[in-house]
């Protein structure tokens, strides 16, 4: 037979357990980290072009992942007369779901003449392919990315920015 006594002290031993477990689970439940958030998309627009089709196309600032943000960072393109020239044209590539890709050629002449050849992406629907990112009502994304095709890690150089 198990006394009164032994009866509390099995009672209190389950209750502490079961305290220590449940505020065990509270605070690694409140550590663990949170879901990475996507780096905040900018919607202003910093430049804008029109393309031989009469499709109005803009240049967000985006975020390091895309847009303006994107690469004139990774891609060393500041000057949006750049990206007008490849956009003044037809489409190069269609995708058919959004995605154009623009073709543009940079002449340096001079004493050391140059030439570099550049491509501009432009997702032009609402929302990224992947839907992470949208522009709003009647807005299109834009330019995604733009970088020098035959030069070091897509960077082009620094006269193209002159």
């Amino acid at each position: 037979m198990i006394t009164p006594v032994r009866k509390i002290i099995a009672l209190a031993t389950a209750a502490l357990s079961t305290a220590v477990l449940l505020s065990g689970t509270s605070t690694t439940a409140q550590a663990l980290p949170r879901p990475a958030q996507p780096d905040p998309f900018d919607k202003r627009v910093h430049c804008q072009s029109t393309d031989d089709d009469g499709r109005k196309i803009v240049t967000r600032f985006g975020n390091s992942e895309f847009g303006w943000n994107h690469f004139t960072h990774r891609h060393n393109i500041r000057k949006c007369s750049i990206l007008h020239a490849a956009l003044k044209d037809k489409v190069d590539r269609n995708d058919g779901h959004g995605r154009l890709e623009y073709d543009g050629v940079a002449i340096r002449t001079g004493g050391r003449p140059a030439q570099v050849k550049f491509t501009v992406i432009v997702q032009y629907t609402r929302k990224t392919k992947d839907g992470r990112y949208d522009a709003g009502r009647g807005q299109k994304i834009g330019v995604i990315n733009a970088f020098c095709r035959n030069q070091p890690h897509n960077k082009c150089p620094a006269w193209m920015n002159q």
